[in-house]
């Protein structure tokens, strides 16, 4: 047997060998518990109605331009859902069916306007995926508690080494997006974040400092891309596990990021050791006054044959497209954060600075007459403002108003537009090519040569 051979035996038996439940259920509690502050906070926010109701138009992902809002009673209907899924999930209760609900639900929320994209939804919608996959419910659930023959006091090591390979790639590849010469050798856009906030009290002067602005991009690039190998260390995990608390503390309050820093910092707690959870759910039982129920062992969560390959073999893909797809910007010429073709789905967290003003115009082919479009009336200000730097948007608004004006009995209409963009703090620059009739044009994954280059 060769050596690569004995190690990839080595690691499979590591794999499917035993380990506690209870990182796994702990990691169950805090999921459902985040979803559902997040589902309420969404609400209360009114941000069904402003970002998902009210708009008139929706920017769609390609492929999905069929999924729809499904209307005022339709989209709270879908929250009340969420809500009670995420619920259901930190108690155990029908857990494979919350799971499953609960990733249809919010993956569906998430596909209804790009303009919303955020890397965290993304990573929401992964992890409610594995969570469908995983055991989590086989101990300290409702669902044990109704069927005691459920219960397993332990798992096999994958369950959990999953979850901490997905939080894995959020942070590493967020560190390897930083090593950028705007990023480390310009402190952007580090420099224009910090300047907004020179008047804090007492630490506001240092904002103004060239060297923090220095410091903050550098430290954030060494801190993406080694915390998780601190984490992994159980010496260091401690200390290292402080600092990442303090990182998305500061990060939390600096920046308008909503629940992502407490998402990362109740999440990473996985990688603590078994001893850790099991004194988690100990402390829990004690507070609610729960008996610790002990039930039969289950075999079913330990796959064997068919099963298992078919298991691993998904796995596997799952692992390998997460390891390649945040490269695919590389098969597109020009500046990915000019350009942004392959920047979403690849943990590009907070990396650069970006603002845009576009102009659509529409003439008539036969006459030659020319008007502006007033974009006011077909978007909303968050709507406009993302369409304005990316082009897969700016091409779908061309859409739209094509739409309206042929509706109108304008018959092939003509529509150009004049796009300016300052990206990092640089000049406004002509974004994309005005002679261009975006209305002839068609999106895709090839690449947009109508944009220009930066």
């Amino acid at each position: 047997m060769t050596k690569s051979k004995r190690y990839i035996e080595i690691f499979e038996n590591w794999l499917t060998s035993n380990t506690s439940i209870a990182p796994l259920v702990v990691f169950r509690i805090i999921f459902g518990a985040l979803m559902f502050v997040s589902t309420i906070r969404f609400w209360l926010n009114g941000w069904i109605e402003t970002l998902l109701i009210a708009p008139k138009h929706h920017f769609y992902y390609y492929g999905f331009d069929w999924v729809k809002p499904l209307g005022e009673y339709g989209m709270y209907a879908v929250f009340i859902g969420l809500a009670i899924s995420s619920l259901f999930i930190a108690l155990g209760f029908y857990y494979r069916l919350a799971t499953l609900s609960y990733f249809l639900l919010f993956t569906y929320t998430e596909l209804i306007d790009i303009s919303y994209y955020l890397n965290h939804y993304y990573f929401i919608s992964l992890v409610a995926f594995l969570m469908c996959l995983l055991p989590a419910h086989r101990s300290f659930s409702v669902d044990v508690w109704r069927r005691p023959s459920l219960f397993n006091s332990s798992v096999p090591n994958w369950t959990i080494a999953l979850l901490k390979f997905q939080l894995a790639v959020v942070y590493f590849f967020a560190g390897i997006a930083k090593l950028n010469p705007d990023w480390l050798l310009d402190a952007m856009p580090m420099s224009i974040w910090l300047q907004a906030k020179i008047h804090w009290p007492l630490i506001g002067p240092l904002f103004a400092q060239q060297w923090t602005a220095y410091l903050f991009s550098w430290m954030g690039c060494i801190f993406d891309l080694t915390i998780v190998f601190f984490l992994l260390n159980q010496s260091l995990r401690l200390p290292a596990y402080i600092v990442l608390v303090l990182f998305h503390v500061i990060t939390g309050l600096m920046f308008p990021i909503g629940m992502f820093p407490w998402i990362m910092i109740l999440a990473t707690l996985i990688f603590f050791s078994t001893e850790f959870h099991e004194r988690v759910i100990m402390f829990i039982q004690s507070i609610l006054k729960i008996e610790n129920r002990v039930g039969i062992r289950a075999n079913s969560v330990f796959l064997h044959g068919f099963k298992k390959k078919m298991l691993f073999s998904f796995l596997t893909l799952f692992v390998l497209f997460q390891l390649l797809f945040p490269f695919r910007y590389l098969l597109y010429p020009g500046k990915l954060f000019w350009t942004e073709q392959g920047y979403r789905f690849s943990w590009r967290v907070m990396l650069m600075e970006k603002a845009g003003t576009a102009f659509f115009y529409v003439t008539d082919p036969t006459t030659g007459k020319k008007g502006e479009v007033d974009n006011s009336q077909f978007l909303t200000l968050l709507q406009e403002k993302m369409m304005a730097t990316q082009p897969d948007l700016i091409l779908q608004y061309a859409q739209i108003i094509k739409k309206e004006v042929v509706s109108r009995g304008l018959e092939n209409p003509i529509i150009n537009a004049e796009v300016f963009v300052t990206l990092n703090g640089a000049g406004s620059k002509m974004f994309i090519d005005p002679t261009v009739n975006l209305s002839e044009l068609e999106d895709g994954f090839h690449h947009k040569n109508w944009v220009l280059d930066n």
